[in-house]
């Protein structure tokens, strides 16, 4: 007894999936990229900065990694002022935290602990204090009253 259709259509799948998966791989023998030799890997940099395959031309100069470093723009920000002034909008003695609202322009609310405190305070105390930045945002340091 013969086959039937579907098993019929089953094998010939099969086998046509047999041989495209044998055309791939000789098609990959045939033009494979392994092997290339370190100057057909090499890109380059040129003056503008871009990649480009082609070495630079012999009359350029080369500048040494520390110099070109050196050279970078780095944008620096203008320093602050060490010791600022505010005062303490919230303060709880008991969980030991509170609040500090700068005087600056952005009239701001910084953390500020207990550890952290020179003096006693209380809420609506004026106190000065210097700031540090921290993964949560800022922190008051050495706060102490002013009276």
């Amino acid at each position: 007894m013969g086959e039937t259709f579907s098993k019929k259509e089953k094998n010939n799948k099969k086998a046509k999936a047999k041989l495209d998966k044998a055309e791939k791989r000789e098609y990959r023998k045939t033009n494979n990229d392994k092997g290339k030799s370190l100057e057909e890997m090499l890109a380059f940099v040129d003056e503008n900065g871009n990649l480009t395959p082609f070495a630079p031309k012999a009359g350029t100069e080369s500048i040494p990694l520390h110099e070109l470093a050196a050279m970078a723009k780095v944008k620096q920000r203008p320093p602050e002022e060490t010791t600022r002034t505010g005062f303490v909008s919230f303060f709880n003695s008991t969980k030991g935290f509170g609040f500090i609202t700068d005087d600056t322009n952005s009239r701001e609310s910084i953390f500020f602990h207990t550890n952290q405190l020179l003096q006693p305070v209380k809420e609506k105390d004026r106190v000065s204090f210097t700031r540090e930045r921290t993964p949560r945002g800022f922190n008051a340091l050495n706060v102490k009253r002013i009276d």
